[in-house]
């Protein structure tokens, strides 16, 4: 069995509130320091059996990223 990770975040130009949110509550907390926080998601796919990088690829573009406003990247466990 392999571990396929893709990690999905906001595109530069699209607005992060959850990340700004972050980024106020640090005064709050008495953090200083970071100027800026983007949020993104995590996914973590077991793959038992052959898939191929070409739909690992598609997984993510068609079901776990919207690519409209995210990019995303594919790490396959082992791969350089």
């Amino acid at each position: 069995m392999a571990r396929v990770v893709v990690n999905v975040m906001p595109k530069q130009e699209i607005l992060d509130p959850q990340g700004q949110a972050v980024v106020r509550a640090l005064g709050r907390i008495g953090v200083e320091g970071i100027a800026d926080v983007r949020q993104g998601k995590r996914f973590e796919l077991v793959v038992d059996g052959e898939v191929s990088r070409e739909d690992l690829e598609k997984v993510a573009a068609n079901l776990l990223a919207n690519t409209v406003i995210e990019e995303y990247d594919v790490q396959i466990e082992g791969e350089a």
